[in-house]
């Protein structure tokens, strides 16, 4: 019998059929400077920029970025990557409120100070030591690096407004939380 899901209480054991195809495609964080963000997430991260929709009667943008695998092509027709952007996984929405960089008292609560809520994003890394020396050539605030604390080679950084993301090499993590 293949792996389905680990069981814990609260899990469901069937998956229901009406929820075949479901993705989660985006998570999304506001941004304060656009282009401070998306020079931090397109430099440092590697991610393309797949699509900026502008919404003027609400004064906001959105800005959609991902990692494109080799030789992947999003369609040209802004329409149709439209659509190709919604149906990927692994998406970066930055939602920016217009006139908020302008704004010196707006900060944007990133989930790790009280009252805790959202916690971070995550990148896994192919190689764990090599991210880190490029993450320190670049200058990323951390708040707490692989050979820190109790869980070791797991990196936490911050971006732009605050947020955290953890980095983390898949392969070095087989024997997280075995007893």
């Amino acid at each position: 019998m293949s792996f389905n899901t680990e069981q814990q209480p609260g899990v469901s054991a069937q998956v229901a059929p009406e929820t075949h195809g479901f993705t989660l495609n985006h998570t999304m964080l506001r941004v304060k400077d656009p282009q401070r963000s998306l020079d931090f997430y397109s430099r440092v991260f590697g991610m393309r920029l797949l699509r900026k929709l502008d919404f003027p009667e609400m004064r906001f943008s959105l800005y959609f970025l991902a990692h494109l695998a080799e030789g992947e092509q999003p369609p040209e027709d802004a329409g149709e990557r439209t659509a190709w952007t919604f149906s990927q996984r692994g998406v970066l929405e930055l939602t920016h409120n217009w006139g908020s960089e302008d704004d010196p008292e707006r900060r944007y609560h990133d989930g790790n100070a009280e009252p805790q809520g959202f916690g971070h994003i995550c990148f896994a890394v192919p190689e764990l030591d090599a991210a880190i020396a490029w993450l320190d050539s670049q200058a990323v605030d951390y708040v707490k690096r692989p050979e820190q604390g109790k869980m070791r080679d797991v990196a936490f950084i911050r971006d732009p407004d605050g947020y955290w993301i953890e980095i983390i090499e898949p392969a070095r993590l087989k024997a997280m939380g075995a007893d």
